[in-house]
């Protein structure tokens, strides 16, 4: 158990990071839950033990470089302090959520007739801002031109991202599940290689029911979906997407029902258990 946190580094939407010492920082995954860059005011109890659990296994599966060092605590991991490149390395292998009202709006080129959770021909790289008050799809020349990274490196991520995505997803199929879209994030150590780091769990990709999967139809969730679901269901997106389009504030967030708080921690505890082989506790 950790008694002293340290120094609060920054306070995330779920996680609280704090400064170890001078190259490593310790990760508090929190009960808190977030959706449409908004923090809600209620916590999903556990919530924060299941996305250390997740973070814990992936970047113990996953064939790449990353910056765990090792589990402190149920909720909390000490991580490799790294130089985090500000954006969000999304790969996308299903049409779906903002990339599928991207290509209604045809913010997005696309060669065929767009039809709600359709695969992909291959998976695609759509990144986005990081740091930003709203994230936001942003362009390789983008990129490129504030030097986050040269055209090399962005091309390697590229690459990493996706070749990741394919190994999530073979793991997840073996399970029984679908993982439509996940995101990554990266950043540089001190002798400047780039790791994989932040964390990988249901806050990070979207996942589904390989059985019930239907195409041209919204699809059942097992990740923090089924919140925003809720939020779409009560008209809080909709009222968030006006007061946003009008420059107003940002309208005071519901409370969530016990029922689908209970029922979002039974699932990250179901696929959690299906796909990695082990108890949750």
């Amino acid at each position: 158990m950790v008694k002293h946190l340290g120094l609060l580094v920054r306070r995330g939407k779920v996680k609280d990071v704090y400064e170890a010492d001078e190259d490593k920082l310790l990760f508090h995954f929190t009960d808190r839950v977030s959706a449409f860059d908004v923090i809600l005011p209620s916590t999903i109890p556990r919530k924060g033990e299941a996305l250390c659990k997740f973070a814990e296994f992936w970047f113990q599966t996953l064939d790449t470089p990353n910056h765990l060092l090792r589990v402190v605590d149920k909720d909390k991991i000490l991580v490799k302090r790294l130089e985090i490149i500000p954006i969000e390395c999304v790969v996308r292998g299903y049409l779906y959520g903002s990339f599928y009202e991207r290509v209604v709006k045809k913010e997005v080129k696309f060669l065929s007739e767009p039809i709600l959770a359709s695969k992909l021909s291959q998976p695609i790289f759509d990144p986005t801002t990081k740091y930003e008050e709203k994230d936001r799809p942003i362009t390789s020349e983008e990129i490129i031109e504030k030097k986050w990274l040269t055209e090399e490196e962005l091309d390697r991520l590229k690459k990493r991202s996706i070749e990741l995505y394919s190994q999530m997803s073979k793991r997840v199929s073996e399970a029984g599940f679908i993982i439509a879209d996940v995101k990554f994030e990266f950043g540089r150590d001190k002798e400047g290689n780039i790791l994989l780091g932040d964390s990988v769990g249901p806050d990070e990709f979207r996942l589904w029911s390989k059985e019930k999967y239907k195409v041209g139809k919204s699809q059942e969730a097992f990740d923090k979906q089924l919140v925003r679901d809720w939020l779409i269901q009560v008209g809080y997106k909709k009222q968030l997407d006006e007061d946003r389009s009008s420059g107003a504030e940002d309208p005071t967030p519901p409370e969530l029902p016990e029922e689908l708080v209970s029922k979002v921690l039974e699932r990250y505890i179901y696929t959690y258990e299906k796909i990695t082989g082990r108890s949750f506790d």
